[in-house]
């Protein structure tokens, strides 16, 4: 069968190398003019992830580009001095096998496993999909394909042509913007945090970026009148929200005019009743996106494309079999995704001054206590911070692992 992906970032290729390995005749598409090599926010991979990772035996190259963040230093209002945290054991309480990695690095870890049986078309961008499979794109020659995924995203351009408008999506009350910065600005090994009521901004790097991260995640009173493709209105609003927060946070901030990759978009969950219409299905952030930076959507990512490809395989040509089985899967932890991403819309980033007295205290009370004992009393919510550790991988018969 021919398959055609848009996206090439995480779910694409992830999809891209499963489907190959098992005879499928795959292409990605994707709109950027080459991989993404600067830029970006560091994303989480939980543990089906990590194993998936695993499986496609790209897990060594993975953890060599870990962050290799051990500590967070706090900053918050009437403080006499930063708390510092034990950012091993806070993540500890919510995976027993994770991974903190930039999102670039990882997406290239991916498309590097699959380059050689993957076709990939750098800088086009699906126009139109038949109910036949017929495709055209805005640059190559029209073809046809047996199947069309959309990989392509919050803002995906497949969703927008397969479902129109019919899509809901709640925002949840808040925005993250990621800005490149001098590396120098960060010190090694430390995710260094400034809160006030409603904003939280942090600087980090990694031992082998030549750059820093700083990142921003602010819920205003009113939503924001922006267009997420508008980057100089968003610089201007990410200014007026965060200036004269630190000394140090106006010192990234002066960096926004002249950043070599900025990205700017409000915390937005897609809410779908189904993913799939004829040949078009939709995997990660393009058809359940939980929300960036607060629903652990990387991984819920990874998760779904696995999914989505074994029953693929499993159903050989009948698709919309195959469709209806990986919804069917995926159902539970896209809806369980969806309460913990508007649990920790509202804790990441607490509104008042005793809310981030609160979130810095649990902070400083799992960095005390040992890491044994947080794992224990974590594992008990599996609803929530333990969510994406139990999610459990198909039972793939053994001639399609």
């Amino acid at each position: 069968m021919k398959v055609l992906i848009s996206g090439a970032s995480v779910a694409g290729p992830v999809l891209a190398f499963w489907l190959s390995r098992h005879g499928f005749d795959v292409t990605v598409v994707e709109r950027a003019p080459a991989l993404r090599k600067t830029g970006g926010h560091a994303v989480d991979l939980f543990r089906p992830a990590m194993e998936i990772s695993e499986r496609m035996g790209v897990l060594p190259e993975i953890e060599a580009h870990a962050t290799g963040t051990t500590q967070m230093v706090i900053h918050s209002p009437g403080a006499s001095r930063p708390a510092r945290l034990d950012y091993l054991k806070i993540i500890g309480a919510m995976s027993d096998r994770h991974i903190e990695i930039m999102r670039d690095d990882l997406s290239e870890i991916y498309h590097n496993a699959t380059r050689d049986d993957v076709e990939y078309l750098f800088g086009d961008q699906i126009t139109a999909i038949s109910p036949d499979g017929d495709v055209t794109f805005e640059h190559h020659a029209p073809r046809r394909f047996d199947i069309v995924v959309g990989a392509d995203g919050l803002h995906s351009g497949v969703r927008r042509l397969t479902f129109g408008d019919n899509v809901s999506e709640r925002f949840l009350g808040g925005y993250l913007s990621v800005v490149s910065v001098p590396r120098e600005f960060a010190r090694d090994g430390e995710m260094t945090g400034y809160f006030r009521p409603g904003h939280m901004s942090g600087i980090y790097t990694a031992d082998h970026l030549d750059d820093a991260r700083a990142v921003f995640i602010f819920r205003p009173d009113q939503p924001l009148e922006y267009d997420y493709r508008d980057a100089e209105r968003q610089k201007a609003q990410l200014r007026a929200a965060f200036e004269h927060t630190a000394a140090e946070v106006d010192r990234w901030l002066d960096e926004v005019p002249r950043t070599p990759t900025f990205y700017f978009d409000a915390i937005t969950q897609l809410e779908m009743t189904s993913w799939s219409r004829g040949r078009v299905t939709l995997v990660g952030d393009a058809g359940y996106c939980p929300g960036p930076a607060v629903g652990g959507s990387t991984s819920l990512a990874v998760y779904g494309a696995y999914v989505l490809a074994a029953e693929m395989v499993r159903a050989g040509d009948d698709y919309a079999a195959a469709f209806a089985a990986y919804e069917r899967t995926m159902l539970a932890p896209v809806v369980g995704s969806r309460k913990l991403a508007r649990v920790n819309a509202k804790t990441v980033v607490p509104t008042s001054g005793w809310g981030i007295r609160a979130l810095v205290g649990t902070g400083r009370l799992i960095s005390f206590l040992p890491l044994g004992i947080v794992q224990t009393l974590a594992r008990l919510n599996t609803k929530g911070v333990r969510l994406y550790d139990t999610m459990p991988l198909p039972n793939w018969p053994s001639r399609l692992n």
